[in-house]
């Protein structure tokens, strides 16, 4: 996976990759404001680039994962979910 991160003229913070299975481009634009610290700024940048998921999906997609293993994964996960709701309620 390449990425690429430059800072625009106009104060703007991009990302653009592409991955490697998945050939499609996302851009994440970050506004800087007005003497805001770089560091507050890429901080909201790695919060937007966790919430599409991309990073996720190509981890997924490195090894094949047959659809009996998926579900149960999501069994699972589900039910160690559950067992933490329920310790919490205790």
């Amino acid at each position: 996976m390449s990425k690429v991160v430059y800072l625009h003229s106009q104060n703007v913070l991009r990302l653009l990759f592409q991955t490697k299975h998945i050939s499609f481009y996302t851009m994440i634009i970050v506004n800087i404001k007005d003497n805001e610290p770089l560091d507050k700024a890429l901080k909201r940048f790695k919060k937007k680039f966790e919430k599409t998921g991309v990073l996720r999906e190509v981890r997924s997609r490195g090894a094949f994962e047959k659809r009996s293993v998926r579900k149960r994964n999501t069994k699972l996960r589900a039910i160690y979910r559950q067992k933490v709701t329920l310790q919490e309620n205790i």
